[in-house]
């Protein structure tokens, strides 16, 4: 493996103000990004994404290769939940296991938008259609995780609330369907890229300062707050014993290998390959979370939030993406192409 890749993107100024972040918080400093702030730049770098994936997509069209790419995307955001909900659940509660099965079959934006910009400085530029997948893999598995728990819990599984008619009764699959298919993130990054494919390269000219040009700004602040957010966060994984780590690291690089094998198969360009290997490796710490308050509240959010945001996005942006661009290489050699 070339480790000047994996030298090269922890040398990548947005990834050392994520160290610099954990850095702070672990002495203990007073530096904090002021609580309004962060979820602007969240909001920023989804419109980016979405809107330059948008302007991207329209140069390209709907074509073989995007069809086969969004339906992998599908099928790999079904898939990882429910096998890792029945590799956790040998160890862990029904709820707890459903909930770090959808974190981990759902993405974090921020870990894709990472990897475009490691890409982007190799002089490589993925497809816009990939924001597409960003977009479609997030709710499935949220929806999967919740249905896993409903047929999978019993009542000693349940926090005493009452009767079991009261709880059903409570829950409501409207509003997990709202949650998951409506929440912030989805909608802006769903929005923002029909937006771009609607104006194109006229509109990425008029947005080209705001989208572009203050882009790894925006990305390296963000970051620096991630980076705070994650070494307090670490903390909370201490009660859990060695289980939960490992597997904080292993399964993403396991749904990696699976989506590298499935881009290869699909005749996917490496930047792409890379981009869908990134979706399929990576953990939601936004949206699922939220998700999950709503619809397993007995699942323990210090299990599945630390999991996804301490271990999982570190180790994704420093020696994960490097680490499967590599592995798509080396998939160009010995894995034969179904499709071009």
């Amino acid at each position: 493996m070339d480790f000047n890749l994996i030298v090269d993107n922890l040398l990548f100024p947005p990834v050392l103000f994520f160290f610099l972040g954990m850095i702070a918080s672990f002495c203990k400093s007073d530096l904090k990004i002021p609580d309004p702030l962060p979820k602007l730049f969240s909001l920023y770098l989804l419109l980016a994404i979405g809107f330059h994936g948008g302007v991207e997509l329209r140069k390209t069209g709907i074509n073989q290769e995007v069809v086969l790419a969004m339906s992998m995307a599908v099928v790999m955001s079904l898939v990882v939940p429910v096998y890792t909900f029945f590799i956790l659940k040998m160890k862990l509660a029904v709820y707890n296991a459903a909930a770090i099965a959808a974190t981990y079959g759902s993405v974090s934006a921020v870990t894709f938008i990472t990897a475009v910009t490691f890409l982007q400085n190799m002089g490589l530029e993925p497809g816009g259609y990939m924001v597409a997948g960003l977009a479609i893999m997030e709710s499935p598995a949220i929806v999967v995780g919740i249905l896993l728990a409903r047929i999978f819990a019993s009542d000693n599984n349940k926090k005493e609330k009452g009767s079991a008619e009261n709880e059903e009764h409570a829950f409501s699959w409207s509003a997990v369907f709202h949650e998951a298919l409506l929440n912030g993130s989805v909608l802006l990054i769903s929005g923002s890229l029909i937006i771009g494919l609607v104006t194109g390269e006229d509109g990425w000219d008029i947005l080209k300062p705001f989208t572009k040009d203050i882009f790894k700004g925006m990305l390296s602040f963000f970051l620096l707050d991630m980076g705070l957010l994650a070494a307090k966060k670490i903390g909370d994984l201490k009660s859990v014993g060695f289980f939960l780590p490992p597997f904080a690291i292993l399964v993403p690089v396991v749904n990696a290998c699976m989506g590298i094998v499935l881009a290869r198969f699909i005749g996917l360009k490496p930047e792409n390959a890379l981009m869908f290997s990134v979706l399929c490796a990576s953990a939601s710490y936004i949206a699922v979370p939220a998700a999950m308050r709503l619809s397993l509240p007995d699942a323990n959010p210090s299990l599945y939030v630390p999991m996804a945001l301490a271990i999982t996005f570190p180790f994704n942006i420093t020696i994960g993406i490097p680490l499967y661009y590599y592995l798509i290489s080396q998939a160009n050699v010995f894995i034969p192409v179904l499709w071009k």
